[in-house]
């Protein structure tokens, strides 16, 4: 089975990857892209899903049977290393969304049966830190964490620079147990400049599943279990936005053994 699902050309409605459960081999998580002109009109049914539309880059107006948010979005590229904006939509919702310049959509879905309304996902709601050292630093951006409110998904954005690596030391969470949660995951990639690629692989710790990839530009990696760590190549800059969920909506995981000691005050040696 392909972890790895390359970005295709736009469909009739923009749409350039679709990621499934059952395309994936999985039970939770869902990832939609699209890349629509300025003047575009996009129509989604949530159905029994909650949905997380996150703008990649550029400017829309978004409107559901409850709410309405006119003219929202502000960076023109995920390299301007700005929080996003996002809305957050519920089951059994329409939403309409109308490009206001060139947009770039990712539109994450998972399984609700909640009753959260509609919101706004402002640069401002979004938390942001930094994490690593070393050759091992990155930049989040926590658009939908655990500590906010939603049924099943999590969204998390990535920032590693060149020659860095991130999702690092290996980590995993494909256990229901007292250190783990079992949470599927998918990682949309972007670079900067537009032709690089990075290695990423997806491997457990009996090497039953063992699986490296090169994702290039608005590709997509599936990680159904395992460890899944991402090394960047020299001259480009990654971006990936992660979709998370599982039955419990909790990012709890375990490190693996050899590579934790990363982590600690031994590293960056010298």
């Amino acid at each position: 089975m392909s972890f790895l699902a390359k970005a295709q050309q736009p469909d009739a409605s923009g749409r350039i990857q679709h990621v499934t459960p059952e395309s994936a081999g999985w039970r939770y998580v869902g990832f939609d892209a699209y890349l629509l002109k300025k003047g575009d009109t996009l129509r989604l049914s949530s159905g029994d899903k909650e949905l997380c539309l996150v703008l990649v880059a550029g400017l829309a107006s978004v409107k559901t049977r409850h709410a309405d948010f006119p003219s929202i979005g502000k960076r023109m590229s995920p390299f301007e290393r700005v929080p996003p904006y996002s809305v957050y939509v519920p089951h059994n919702d329409e939403v309409e969304i109308v490009a206001d310049s060139d947009l770039e959509l990712a539109v994450c879905n998972a399984p609700s049966q909640g009753n959260l309304p509609a919101r706004l996902i402002a640069p401002a709601d979004v938390g942001v830190e930094h994490r690593g050292k070393g050759r091992n630093k990155r930049l989040v951006h926590n658009i939908l964490p655990d500590d906010k409110p939603a049924d099943s998904l999590l969204v998390v954005e990535v920032y590693t620079d060149e020659g860095d690596t991130s999702s690092y030391p290996s980590h995993k969470h494909d256990q229901e147990s007292e250190n783990e949660t079992y949470l599927e995951e998918t990682y949309y990639h972007r670079f900067d400049p537009e032709q690089g690629f990075a290695m990423q692989r997806v491997y457990t710790d009996d090497r039953s599943l063992d699986a490296c990839m090169a994702p290039y530009n608005r590709d997509v990696v599936t990680v159904p279990r395992g460890y899944h760590p991402v090394a960047t190549i020299a001259g480009y800059n990654n971006y990936y936005l992660n979709v998370m969920a599982g039955p419990v909506r909790l990012w709890k995981f375990t490190w693996e053994k050899d590579h934790a000691w990363v982590n600690s005050d031994n590293y960056p040696r010298g």
